[in-house]
């Protein structure tokens, strides 16, 4: 208890959730008193509760319109990060609305953790869902509440399983426009644990923050062939030209437009593969001792325990 005191504490939103789980466990690791604030227990997350308990995480059960219980709650921490999914991005009001009030909060972390929305513009369907994120940043920085900003890119676990589908028997690999558009992924275990760091460092106060490790810096292409050494098969590469995703954008419905815009902008156009600026904080940078996990070592584990498809409502 007595490491424990001079750590800061830490409070999750959506610690439930796919990134939300990764959040946690790291907290924990790196010895934060952790505290999550979730919807009340439904009996597919029981498991999941008792096994945060277990390691000491304090679980409050509410709503984010209970306003008064989650000012109580932020009273007794130092650090807020919410991980919330997508649809609930709006949300974060809430919770900016108890930051201001408890008044004590030394750093939030507001759900983002892919691309740096204020340096990129995507096609209309996924533009619209970044720009909900866009307001939310407005309105911390309106509020004058400290913060950072992640952009931990492509996360890897995530995007490299749709991309390559490790737990089928197939012999056809999906590739958007050339894939040679060479994209970053960062696993979710080092998104959690470099979050974990970068909300306790002072360097990182009201600053954007972008992961973007060179070892994980790949196009679709070389991922394939990285794939391929390692299993030992061939795969039939099934080129789906640009204007075909482009398509897919404008007439498919939600969230599958979404979903084909996002594709366009970052495995088609390459988006996020841009040049770092001189005063960019990139996070490898800021922790050149931390061991990343790189693509390779990724696919190592995929050779072991093939995940199985996600559901991670990005």
């Amino acid at each position: 208890m007595d490491k424990e005191a001079n750590k800061s504490k830490i409070i999750i939103f959506g610690g439930t959730g796919y990134l939300g789980t990764y959040m946690v466990k790291a907290s924990i690791k790196l010895g934060h008193p952790t505290f999550v604030y979730a919807r009340p227990i439904t009996p597919h997350k029981i498991d999941l509760h008792n096994e945060f308990r277990s390691l000491g995480v304090t679980v409050v059960e509410g709503e984010l319109v209970e306003h008064e219980k989650m000012v109580a709650v932020l009273r007794r921490v130092d650090i807020v990060i919410s991980t919330l999914p997508f649809p609930q991005v709006p949300d974060q009001i809430h919770i900016i609305e108890a930051i201001k009030v408890a008044g004590n909060i030394k750093r939030f972390i507001p759900s983002e953790f892919g691309i740096e929305e204020d340096r990129l513009s995507f096609l209309p369907p996924f533009e619209a869902c970044l720009d909900k994120k866009r307001k939310i940043r407005r309105a911390v920085e309106a509020c004058g509440i400290p913060y950072t900003y992640v952009s931990a890119n492509m996360c890897a676990a995530y995007f490299v399983n749709q991309l390559l589908r490790p737990h089928e028997e197939h012999e056809d690999i999906i590739v958007y426009g050339s894939g040679e558009a060479k994209v970053p992924f960062t696993y979710e275990e080092d998104v959690a644990e470099y979050t974990i760091h970068v909300a306790n460092d002072s360097r990182t106060c009201n600053r954007i923050v972008l992961y973007r490790m060179a070892k994980n810096v790949l196009s679709q292409i070389e991922l394939i062939s990285m794939w391929e050494k390692k299993t030992g098969r061939s795969f039939k590469r099934t080129h789906v030209p640009e204007e075909e995703v482009v398509k897919l954008a404008e007439r498919s419905p939600f969230p599958d437009n979404v979903r084909a815009s996002l594709i366009h902008g970052i495995f088609v156009k390459g988006d996020l593969n841009y040049d770092l600026q001189e005063n960019d904080l990139e996070i490898s940078s800021l922790y050149p001792d931390y061991k990343y996990t790189t693509i390779d070592r990724l696919l190592d584990i995929f050779l072991v325990d093939p995940p199985r498809p996600a559901l991670a409502a990005f």
